[in-house]
């Protein structure tokens, strides 16, 4: 079993590049279902949830090439099998289930067992289905799979109750090949699900309005091979942000969007920090500053991600105050809580409110990444907390994080990986 250690206090300096995006790579991976063609995506991320996507493609007979020289993945689908997806990957990562409406797109069936991922709470496919079902599709819920077939699926309108990410973007893939025209309102409007839309129209479909709620898709015959590249991720910039706050230092973040993290940039603002714009995509953020209490609610974007909910939380700790945060998009997202308690942290939980009375200092303990973020979580705890942190479970923070331990030591911190 793998560790980090993470030796504290020290402060940061230098800069770091972002990685391209898993929100974005993830659903981009499934859409290649749609094309039999070399699709190449460059730039790509090596995560654990962009190699068991892989891994499920090739096991459904897709050509699958990795190259380490440049980090492209070429992937030809033109040999795909349709038939049952491997139950152990689906269950491993949420983000499998994303092939659903590519699979039903281009055979009219597909049938998958119920997804897992990080148990953060109750992520249910009922949206996803309410629009397969919109487009025609026949649905049929087992024993743990949900079955899809349809003989020809057509556009039609389609309303979600929320805007959920992961049923925009099935309905979108499900919708391009589709007779007519689909529009889905009260869509996500997340920049993923806008890259997804570039990555779709740049292979031919004809996309309207994504990131702006109401999506409208033309049904297209067909999709022609591309070369392209994902947006950066918005979350591992913010979290690098946030590690420039809970040190006291000044870090050059490469490879970001500041519309795609306005909310946090705002709150962080208003915590203490400063910002110094650097070009077109690099950001130099100052966290020297004495850092005060501020209040947050996760919400939809263009809200505060709750993906960045557990990293902030960190932060709050340390500063002079109380501070709230409300939780609306999870209810099982305050796991962190009790390893942040372990550090010597003052937090209450009522429901999905977190009171946080921030503390004079953090003291490193044996803590668990309790899922992806929370991982990023316990890290930035550790940087700021006097001692040695030990941090297990971390094949959760691997789902979601490029080489984040190098980045962090080519930053200056004393952080390491062991096995024991």
């Amino acid at each position: 079993m793998e560790k980090i250690i993470v030796k504290g206090v020290k402060k940061l300096d230098g800069e770091v590049n972002i990685s391209c995006a898993k929100n974005s790579v993830l659903p981009i991976i499934a859409a290649t279902i749609l094309c039999p063609q070399d699709i190449t995506i460059t730039n790509t991320p090596i995560l654990e949830d962009v190699e068991v996507i892989c891994t499920l493609l090739s096991q459904l007979n897709c050509n699958v090439n990795f190259s380490k020289v440049n980090n492209d993945l070429t992937i030809n689908t033109s040999n795909l099998n349709p038939v049952d997806a491997s139950t152990d990957l689906i269950r491993k990562m949420r983000a499998s289930f994303l092939i659903m409406g590519p699979m039903l797109s281009r055979f009219g069936y597909c049938k998958l067992s119920l997804p897992g991922g990080c148990n953060i709470g109750s992520r249910p496919i009922d949206l996803h289905l309410k629009g397969f079902k919109a487009l025609g599709a026949d649905v049929n819920i087992g024993h743990g799979f949900v079955e899809v077939k349809a003989n020809k699926l057509t556009g039609n309108r389609i309303y979600l109750d929320f805007p959920s990410v992961g049923a925009t973007e099935n309905i979108l893939t499900a919708s391009v090949l589709a007779n007519g025209t689909t529009i889905i309102e009260n869509a996500a409007e997340e920049p993923e699900i806008e890259d997804l839309a570039k990555f779709l129209n740049s292979m031919g479909a004809n996309i309207e309005g994504a990131g702006r709620g109401k999506i409208t898709i033309h049904g297209v015959k067909e999709l022609k091979g591309i070369k392209y590249t994902p947006i950066y991720d918005r979350i591992e910039a913010g979290t690098f942000m946030i590690a420039a706050a809970i040190t006291n230092s000044i870090i050059k973040i490469n490879g970001i969007n500041e519309e795609h993290l306005r909310p946090v940039i705002e709150k962080l603002k208003e915590c203490g920090l400063k910002f110094e714009k650097v070009g077109n995509q690099s950001i130099i953020v100052d966290g020297r500053e004495k850092k005060k209490a501020v209040d947050i609610k996760t919400l939809p974007y263009p809200g505060f991600p709750t993906d960045m909910q557990s990293q902030i939380m960190s932060l709050l700790c340390l500063t002079n105050g109380i501070s709230i945060i409300t939780e609306t998009i999870f209810e099982n997202r305050f796991m962190h809580v009790t390893e942040l308690v372990r550090m010597g942290a003052n937090i209450k939980i009522d429901g999905r409110t977190a009171i946080i009375e921030g503390v004079s200092k953090l003291t490193g303990a044996k803590v668990k990444a309790t899922d992806l973020r929370a991982g990023a979580a316990m890290i930035l705890a550790g940087l700021a907390a006097e001692g040695e942190t030990e941090i297990s479970d971390i094949y959760h923070i691997d789902r979601g994080y490029v080489n984040i331990e190098e980045k962090f030591r080519n930053l200056g911190a004393e952080i390491y990986r062991i096995n024991v």
